[in-house]
C-alpha cells in the first residue's frame, strides 16, 4: 500500500505560488481546495492539488469534497 505524505498549510501556500498560510486555510474551510480536517489542522495531498490545478487551468469546474 502506497501512502502519500500530507502537506501543511505552509507547504501548500508555497506550492501555490507564495500565498499566505491563512489564505490556504480559508480556501480549505470554504471548500475551495481539496483538503482534510484532522483535529484542528488542515492537511492536503499533493496529488489532489495537482489535479485541482489541472482542472482549474483547463477552465473546467472542479467540485472539491473533503472528509
Amino acid at each position: 500500500m502506497n501512502h502519500e505524505r500530507l502537506l501543511t498549510d505552509a507547504e501548500v501556500a508555497e506550492f501555490l505560488g507564495g500565498l499566505h498560510p491563512k489564505t490556504v486555510q480559508r480556501m480549505a474551510r470554504r471548500g475551495g481546495l481539496p483538503a482534510y480536517r484532522i483535529g484542528k489542522f488542515w492537511r492536503y495531498r499533493a496529488s489532489e492539488l495537482d489535479e485541482w490545478l489541472r482542472l482549474k487551468s483547463t477552465g473546467r469546474i472542479a467540485r472539491v469534497v473533503s472528509t
